[in-house]
């Protein structure tokens, strides 16, 4: 899920103010605070040559979290191969494979001292098998060297290839996540190259071999309410147990525009109406991103 810089939000006179622009409400506020932790974390993703989706997205929470010794890892380079119309991560040709990655992530959770791991990555739709081996092997080092840290994956598509779901599921994630990100009228003008059905699929796949699973969802695209709904309860039918509903935010002017700005009210119907859907925990709010609070999320939902 893409973000707002945080530069703009702690300068409103940037660029991002511009006249094209929508003014954010007022209940979008981000306490810029670069501590200890913050610096240790960022310096320690630079030393071990890793990359966090919470810098390449340009996430508003990268403060609160870092500060509280949480970020979530970015695999498979930092270059994409899909372009969605919504998300700042870059798009181009990727660089080879590193394989000793998943090492040093499980190093960099070990020195973190982390109780839950998050783990995503950019699209390759270019690998045979889009990155599912290297997840698998991510999720087993952090085993190796955290035993007592649950695992969470945000896994791409995969094309729709349920081998390479399944490649993931051996390694036995304890929560696996794969956005939605928007309602299916929108999937070709936001995400192109996704597919609103294949999405379910990874999903129902991820569920049907014992996993537990987790999805996100973004308001300001162009969506109704109702729309909203009818994707959670198509979640719901896939049996998705975690959903995350956030603000899209416009990261830069080539990017789609935000439609509408969801109230703190808005976004707390949502949560309600998803808890009586049958989810086991919904996190919705303005700044609610896919790991935000993730460890919350796992260990506050009535997983054992």
């Amino acid at each position: 899920m893409t973000f707002i810089p945080t530069s703009a939000i702690a300068h409103p006179s940037s660029s991002l103010s511009t006249s094209r622009r929508t003014h954010l409400p007022s209940w979008f506020k981000v306490r810029i605070q670069s501590g200890p932790h913050y610096q240790e974390i960022r310096q320690l993703m630079d030393t071990h040559r890793l990359h966090t989706i919470c810098q390449e997205a340009r996430c508003p929470n990268i403060w609160e979290c870092w500060n509280n010794r949480t970020a979530t890892f970015l695999i498979l380079g930092d270059m994409c191969t899909r372009r969605c119309h919504y998300c700042s991560v870059t798009t181009g040709r990727p660089s080879p494979v590193d394989q000793d990655e998943p090492q040093r992530v499980a190093d960099a959770v070990r020195l973190l001292k982390l109780r839950h791991a998050v783990v995503t990555s950019v699209n390759r739709d270019d690998l045979p098998d889009g990155g599912a081996s290297l997840f698998a092997d991510t999720i087993r080092r952090i085993r190796q060297e955290n035993p007592t840290c649950t695992v969470e994956v945000l896994i791409p598509d995969f094309q729709g290839r349920q081998a390479d779901v399944e490649v993931v599921m051996q390694a036995k994630p304890d929560i696996l996540n794969h956005n939605i990100e928007t309602v299916p009228r929108l999937f070709p003008s936001i995400r192109p190259q996704g597919k609103y059905g294949r999405s379910l699929d990874v999903l129902q796949w991820a569920r049907a071999m014992g996993g537990r699973t987790k999805s996100g969802l973004m308001t300001g695209l162009g969506e109704s309410d109702d729309e909203i709904r009818q994707v959670m309860r198509d979640l719901r039918e896939v049996e998705c147990e975690i959903l995350t509903i956030g603000q899209y935010l416009q990261p830069t002017l080539q990017h789609a525009p935000v439609s509408r700005y969801s109230t703190p009210e808005e976004f707390e119907a949502f949560k309600q109406e998803g808890m009586a859907l049958g989810f086991q925990h919904v996190e919705s709010g303005p700044l609610v991103r896919s790991s935000y609070h993730a460890e919350e999320q796992t260990r506050g939902s009535s997983f054992p």
